[in-house]
């Protein structure tokens, strides 16, 4: 008798382990999912921002805004309202070094800044049930800046101000296995910002259309 409530124990055991394998999110031999409606896909990022500093100017010195490329981590959540259309939010933070090229006074470290810009897109995916489903999308972007640091001594005083700007999104998504994708994006904002800047020799108004592009490349979750 004990021999088979071990032998029953043991097997309840085992089905169990075996059922909790199946439902593992960690278990890449599941069928694949695809897109579909009401459902929620959590992505991880690596990206890199570029800023193009577009038609940009410098008062009373002269010259053009220069604005370092930077790589940061990135979050994003993608809400599908249809199997083909979905809204995204992106969330990030990157810190540049910010200065005047082509001056009167040669080139000009003007200092560094970080800037928290969310981007909200609504998408549109193509062959939603393929594994390899591509898409574009369009949207708004919303860039702080904050924590603004000035290149001591010359620079005093150094802020940026805050922009809203549209954006354009294409990627594809790759369903590799179950609920797991691996996702290209790349995304072109069009923001336009004035920095003011307080140096030793007096104040300066510089103006530029920073128009990052963002590429990013990461994993996702569909649930």
């Amino acid at each position: 008798m004990k021999r088979l409530l071990l032998a029953s124990a043991m097997f309840a055991v085992m089905a169990y382990a075996d059922t909790a394998s199946a439902q593992s999110p960690f278990d890449l031999n599941q069928p694949l999912v695809g897109k579909q409606a009401g459902t929620l896909m959590v992505r991880v990022r690596a990206i890199g921002v570029i800023p193009e500093d577009n038609g940009s100017s410098v008062s009373a010195i002269g010259g053009h805004v220069d604005t370092t490329a930077q790589p940061a981590p990135e979050v994003d959540a993608s809400w599908f309202f249809t199997d083909n259309i979905a809204a995204e939010l992106i969330a990030a933070t990157t810190r540049h070094e910010v200065s005047a090229s082509g001056t009167s006074l040669g080139k000009v470290d003007v200092g560094s800044t970080w800037v928290l810009p969310p981007t909200l897109t609504v998408q549109y995916h193509f062959m939603p049930h393929s594994q390899i489903s591509p898409y574009i999308g369009v949207g708004l972007n919303a860039s702080w800046f904050y924590d603004s640091q000035p290149a001591r001594p010359v620079v005093t005083k150094f802020t940026l101000n805050n922009s809203w700007g549209p954006a354009v999104q294409a990627g594809v998504d790759y369903n590799f296995s179950g609920h797991w994708f691996v996702n290209l994006d790349v995304k072109q904002i069009f923001l336009n910002t004035a920095a003011h800047v307080n140096t030793v020799l007096g104040g300066i108004k510089a103006k530029t259309n920073l128009d990052p592009l963002v590429v990013g490349l990461g994993i996702g979750y569909r649930f």
